[in-house]
């Protein structure tokens, strides 16, 4: 009975073991409830997206969105179509954030019903396919950086806010009441179309002005305030991908802006908000188990090799699989590098200038008499056309070589 009892009691793990044994465990757990934690305190704020007024982070606009109520302009954040053209007016201000994420339709649609107004209608970082719908006449060209720049134009608004952070896209129109403002290599960031009887088009090329971390340079403040706030009443218009009227040419429903214009829910809408953390949370889990229990990989170790590989050897080697790939291209380039190396020091050339044609050239050709023309072909020309052409170079930088050894 004693010999059992010592049996059994030594075969029982001891309590380090079981620690030893499951703190890999409970560590994952302990950072799966932290991550947990973090992304829900993260997303229990009053964080949107990007060029949202409702944002107080740095890509957000709630600061702009807050100077303009306290000069008694309301702000209204619409995310629909219908919402937006049945809000524009002619004392209201519509600015279209990504007018670029609107289909044909949206955009005709847009374009429409804003022509009928005497208002103003300010569009951000409109591309080709968007301003040939929303401002016809305009031309958008590749962007510029974003930086100050000086407006050179007589827009009240752009004099009054001096220079500004602006870029992005640069326009163009023919239109003679047209204001170009701020241009970059030559061409407006900022374009203001005067309609008398329909309001006016504002294209700004970038809505870096907008951000919260931005507001606070230079003139943006000021150029942001007078461009949305010339109106009693703006409108924020966040296009959205489930929009009921991006479906193709159907109108809005006036659902909830979950469903399409069918009626009918897309898959993720069928989904419970609960499973989705789920599947994320899980996804987690199984990423750090697999940390948990992969191969730990410390420095690498350096080690003698078991045989001793000649020089020749590893470039036959590796002429073989210049060969296999038709790395033309490299294996010329390696050759034409080692001509120059070894080359330079024979001719007065420091290491540092041996891969310098303004410098290797004229060294080279006063020790051989050569043209310079045909140096430059030979040590740096283009990449052979085929494997005779690449032996040939081979040759001539050989001969090239023997030749400045014996000069």
């Amino acid at each position: 009975m004693t010999v059992a009892t010592a049996a059994s009691s030594s075969a029982s793990p001891t309590a380090r073991q079981v620690w030893i044994r499951t703190r890999g465990l409970l560590l994952a757990v302990l950072v799966l409830v932290a991550a947990g934690i973090a992304l829900a305190a993260t997303h229990s704020g009053d964080r949107h997206g990007r060029l949202d007024p409702r944002s107080a982070d740095r890509y957000g606009s709630r600061a702009v969105a807050e100077l303009l109520k306290d000069r008694s302009v309301s702000v209204r954040v619409v995310t629909t179509l219908k919402d937006a053209t049945s809000a524009a007016g002619p004392d209201t201000t519509l600015l279209v954030t990504a007018p670029n994420l609107l289909t044909p339709y949206q955009q005709h649609t847009l374009r429409t019903a804003t022509t009928a107004t005497a208002g103003r209608t300010v569009l951000l970082a409109a591309g080709p396919p968007s301003v040939r719908a929303l401002a016809p006449g305009v031309r958008a060209q590749s962007a510029a950086p974003v930086t100050t720049r000086a407006p050179h134009c007589p827009l009240e608004a752009a004099r009054l806010a001096g220079t500004a952070e602006t870029g992005g896209l640069r326009y163009s129109t023919d239109s003679l009441d047209a204001l170009a403002c701020y241009p970059a290599d030559g061409l407006p960031s900022l374009l203001l179309l005067r309609h008398p009887a329909a309001g006016d088009t504002v294209l700004l090329g970038s809505p870096d002005i907008l951000y919260n971390d931005r507001l606070d340079k230079e003139g943006n403040a000021s150029l942001a305030l007078q461009l949305l706030g010339s109106q009693p009443h703006l409108i924020w218009y966040l296009p959205s991908l489930d929009d009921p009227s991006a479906t193709g040419g159907e109108h809005d429903d006036g659902g909830t802006g979950n469903e399409s214009a069918g009626g009918q829910s897309s898959f993720i809408d069928l989904i419970p908000s609960g499973w989705l953390w789920g599947a994320l949370q899980l996804a987690l889990a199984a990423a750090l188990a697999a940390v948990w229990r992969s191969r730990h990989l410390g420095p690498v170790i350096a080690e003698r090799l078991p045989v001793a590989i000649r020089a020749s050897e590893s470039t036959e080697g590796r002429a073989r699989l210049h060969r296999k790939t038709n790395a033309r291209d490299r294996a010329a380039t390696a050759l034409r590098h080692a001509s120059r190396t070894r080359i330079a020091p024979l001719v007065g050339v420091s290491p540092q200038d041996a891969h310098s044609p303004a410098t290797l050239l004229p060294a080279v050709s006063a020790r051989l008499s050569t043209a310079d023309d045909g140096l430059r072909e030979l040590i740096f020309g283009p990449a052979p056309s085929d494997d005779a052409a690449l032996v040939l170079l081979a040759d001539q930088l050989d001969s090239l070589e023997r030749e400045v050894r014996t000069s």
